[in-house]
């Protein structure tokens, strides 16, 4: 028992890519999709601290950072999969909660369990660091969907996602950091100039005047 297979794992997540069986122009990894939500959670961090909220920085990037680690003994689901119920929803967090647990207890000294047991658990939940661990996620995934709607990606997949993912944002937008994403980087975003550009345009348009 030791930590060698959980450094060894970490490698791992560079080969699990996201939204298998689909083409991509670009692939993204659990891996990178990690470090970029953590990156963009830094940010949204630091405006909800400009604007007077007391952040905790080491959960935040805790969660941050290991997200998606379940993901190593389950893949990427699809997000209109993943999603497409409550109960399908929370099957899937179980099954994920149940092998990190025991993945956990086989390969971590005892001395060190219960603090990756509590590191590797869902981190999207109502405390402030969570809220915006779920911001960033969503803003990823946006950006990923945004690129390969950019390139003129024919499959109509991305911008179900694209629609998904603002959706979700929106939860959100009574935080400060949210305001901030959909005035200033939202904006710029919508403003580039690309094929699809109108039709995205007027999803997002559609989507923050319901």
């Amino acid at each position: 028992m030791g930590v060698h297979q959980y450094f060894k794992s970490l490698s791992d997540l560079e080969q699990i890519i996201r939204c298998p069986g689909k083409f991509k122009f670009q692939e993204h990894s659990v891996a990178s999709h990690s470090f970029k939500v953590t990156k963009i959670a830094q940010f949204l961090g630091t405006v909800e601290e400009k604007c007077g909220q007391n952040v905790n920085w080491r959960i935040l990037y805790e969660k941050a950072l290991n997200h998606d680690y379940p993901e190593l003994f389950t893949g990427d689901i699809k997000t209109p999969v993943k999603y497409a119920s409550k109960e399908l929803k929370k099957l899937f967090s179980d099954v994920e909660e149940e092998m990190t647990r025991k993945f956990v207890e086989k390969e971590f000294p005892s001395e060190f369990q219960a603090i990756y047991l509590e590191r590797l658990k869902e981190g999207k939940d109502e405390t402030l660091e969570g809220r915006i661990l779920s911001v960033a996620d969503k803003i990823d995934l946006l950006y990923e969907s945004f690129g390969e709607i950019q390139k003129d990606n024919p499959e109509p997949l991305f911008l179900e996602i694209f629609e998904e993912a603002l959706r979700t944002i929106l939860l959100f937008q009574e935080m400060n950091c949210v305001k901030y994403f959909l005035k200033h980087i939202l904006t710029d975003m919508l403003n580039e100039r690309f094929t699809e550009h109108d039709e995205l345009a007027g999803i997002a348009k559609r989507i923050l005047e319901e």
